[in-house]
């Protein structure tokens, strides 16, 4: 599956590695298994977190409990506008549970530096803007790192997310579907584990993994969302409704976050007659355990 080849699932390939930790049990389960095969972890080996500042509550507190039992420094990293008083320019900072954004910081400056251009289905602005370039700038910038392989943490159920990386000096490696695993094996690991991510769950899946109101999400969990916590929901309508006014529009298919509803109509539907009437489907970035990748 993977073009990356080691002695065994969970070795680390030759060369520098970046661990992408999304903050969902998939990931967390898959950096345990590294840690258990390659024991402490070299400098040669990075572990990021990107917080866009619309995870919920819970899934930082998992990443920082990860962190904590298991020994391991998990950076965290979040987009800001260029800082003029960076020698390289970089558009991130580092930060902790303490003082990472909770309320769409990070979010809202990208959008504003884009001149509220929102993120659509052929335009993931959002992962490119939050999470890639942040990394990359880090590892290429202050770690002075060429190359790297990616560690994703997507699953052998998941064919369809596993592709080759775009970037030559920057393999992709899948060492959980390289070793076969499922959600089943991921459940499994959590529950005989002392902690886990304390969001609520479906099918083994958690539907609140990630930006809580990603536009890859199905219509039906976003509208579960708006049921079930309306504050977090009103968040992507303002984001929406301030996007159609500083752009000059009077709405319209292409200021949607996805194709379909917009947040305000989804919204509306859902006071008056609940969420059974909309789809299930995700789009494959936001489709399972919250792991939001490029790919």
């Amino acid at each position: 599956m993977s073009l990356i080849k080691t002695d065994n699932n969970y070795t680390l390939p030759d060369g520098n590695v970046l661990i992408n930790f999304s903050g969902g049990r998939t990931s967390g389960m898959m950096l345990h298994h590294i840690l258990e095969a390659n024991g402490p972890l070299p400098d040669r080996v990075q572990v990021i977190f990107a917080n866009t500042g619309r995870e919920m509550p819970e899934t930082l507190d998992f990443v920082a409990e990860c962190g904590e039992r298991w020994g391991i420094d998990i950076k965290w990293i979040e987009y800001r506008p260029d800082l003029t008083e960076s020698p390289h320019r970089h558009s991130y900072v580092l930060v902790d549970r303490e003082s990472a954004s909770v309320d769409g910081e990070p979010f809202r400056a990208a959008l504003e530096r884009k001149h509220w251009m929102l993120p659509n289905a052929v335009g993931r602005s959002c992962t490119k803007d939050l999470k890639l370039d942040p990394v990359r700038k880090h590892l290429s910038h202050d770690m002075g790192w060429k190359a790297w392989a990616r560690t994703l943490g997507i699953r052998a159920d998941e064919p369809s997310r596993i592709k080759p990386s775009r970037w030559k000096t920057r393999p992709n490696w899948y060492p959980l579907a390289d070793a076969g695993l499922t959600v089943r094996d991921v459940n499994e690991f959590w529950r005989a584990q002392p902690f886990d991510l304390r969001l609520p769950t479906n099918n083994g899946t958690t539907w609140l993994g990630n930006c809580d109101g990603c536009f890859l999400k199905s219509e039906a969990k976003r509208a579960r969302l708006a049921r079930e916590y309306p504050k977090r929901f009103e968040w992507w309508v303002n984001i929406e409704r301030l996007a159609t006014e500083k752009r000059g529009r009077k709405g319209g298919r292409d200021m949607t976050f996805r194709d379909g509803q917009p947040y305000s109509q989804l919204g509306k539907y859902v006071q008056r007659q609940g969420d059974w009437i909309f789809d299930t489907e995700d789009a494959l970035c936001q489709r399972d355990g919250g792991e939001c990748t490029d790919i």
